[in-house]
């Protein structure tokens, strides 16, 4: 019989799992919240994943429950576990990812390098940190923010006063989180695979370009980045997969500061956009690993087959929504580019795919990189 892996969610994410799947097997089964998803080509169950009963009702025949994403409610997850069905990564490390507050809290507590930061009730507070760091802050909501949603950069109260009201209205968290503005010289990002029975793997460190608070380029891997760097991003990583009892794909996102320390930035429990490189850029791709570590099946190398991969996103798309229009002048322009696509309508700062290119001079595959994404924009 195959192995049964559930995916709560109908991303991206479970639709890049689709194909290593196949490779190895597996028999791949999502929940999607609706028609249309992304991972629609494995939806097995359309249904609302805040809803405990939906959930177990889809889980019952799988061996396994993941994720394609961090919202799944905390009551939903330890139903779950409540009825014996394993479900990796676990309520007690998703909740930590789920709420930035606690996350701070718990990478405080093990001494690993973070802003300084607080939690905010009220107004009076977040005037007090901004006099205490420079006049300047970032400030998160605790709860559901990704891709620049939930994040502002402020230098009064006044800019974040509609936060604190839909706080109080709601009734729930009464607290917004607030950082220091990092000077940083440019961001990284750090993955590791996990496995129940504690192996855990790691791929090089990258480099990563923001486009409006989006991730929109990757270098793998990181620039200038051999030895104490990559060591000390991989040996944080590590540590926080193991004292969180993360299972599967954490991605681990971080800021390199001018005096060449890093800070953490942000958790991701779960394949992440940051990883997409290694689909063509890496012995395992991290969708294949996702799979092998929740399932706790001996993960896979993560070493390169190239010396260089750049994975460009394509933002928005082109406005008359015709992607395929697009593809012949892509592919001959560029025809060692990989292009990956996610089913979805073009929009507007809308993350609807990727292209992905290797080789051996970065500037080189940088722009090739960028030029073959290029003829998916207006």
């Amino acid at each position: 019989m195959a192995l049964r892996v559930g995916v709560v969610g109908g991303g991206q994410l479970a639709r890049m799992m689709v194909p290593a799947a196949v490779e190895l097997g597996i028999d791949i089964r999502v929940l999607a919240e609706g028609p249309g998803m992304s991972a629609a080509i494995a939806a097995t169950a359309e249904g609302d994943y805040h809803d405990a009963d939906t959930v177990l009702a889809f889980a019952r025949d799988v061996d396994v429950v993941t994720f394609d994403h961090e919202h799944v409610p905390q009551d939903v997850l330890r139903a779950l576990v409540g009825a014996g069905v394993a479900v990796r990564p676990g309520p007690a490390a998703l909740a930590v990812a789920q709420d930035k507050i606690l996350m701070r809290t718990r990478l405080s507590e093990l001494g690993l390098p973070v802003p300084d930061w607080s939690a905010v009730h009220d107004a009076d507070e977040l005037r007090t940190f901004l006099d205490d760091h420079g006049g300047k802050a970032v400030v998160k909501t605790a709860r559901g923010g990704y891709d620049g949603k939930g994040v502002r950069v402020v230098t009064d109260p006044s800019q974040v006063d509609d936060w604190f009201v839909a706080l109080a209205e709601t009734g729930g968290e009464q607290a917004l989180l607030v950082e220091e503005f990092v000077p940083f010289t440019r961001e990284l990002a750090q993955s590791v695979a996990r496995r129940p029975s504690g192996d855990v793997v790691a791929w090089p460190l990258v480099e990563t370009q923001q486009r409006d608070g989006v991730c929109a380029e990757v270098i793998a891997p990181a620039p200038d980045s051999a030895g104490r760097l990559a060591d000390l991003a991989e040996s944080i990583a590590v540590r926080i997969a193991e004292e969180l009892d993360v299972t599967g794909v954490l991605a681990v996102e971080l800021f390199q500061t001018s005096d060449e320390r890093i800070l953490i930035n942000e958790l991701a429990m779960r394949p992440h956009n940051t990883g997409h490189w290694s689909i063509d850029g890496a012995t395992t791709s991290q969708f294949e690993q996702h799979l092998r570590a929740v399932l706790d099946l001996p993960l896979g190398t993560t070493g390169m087959d190239t010396r260089v991969a750049v994975m460009v996103n394509v933002l928005g798309g082109p406005a008359d929504g015709d992607l395929a229009a697009r593809y012949p002048a892509a592919l001959e322009a560029f025809p060692e580019a990989k292009y990956h696509f996610y089913g979805k309508a073009p929009r507007p700062g809308r993350k609807i795919g990727h292209v992905t290119v290797t080789g051996d001079d970065v500037d080189d595959v940088v722009f090739r990189a960028r030029s073959a994404a290029a003829h998916f924009d207006d």
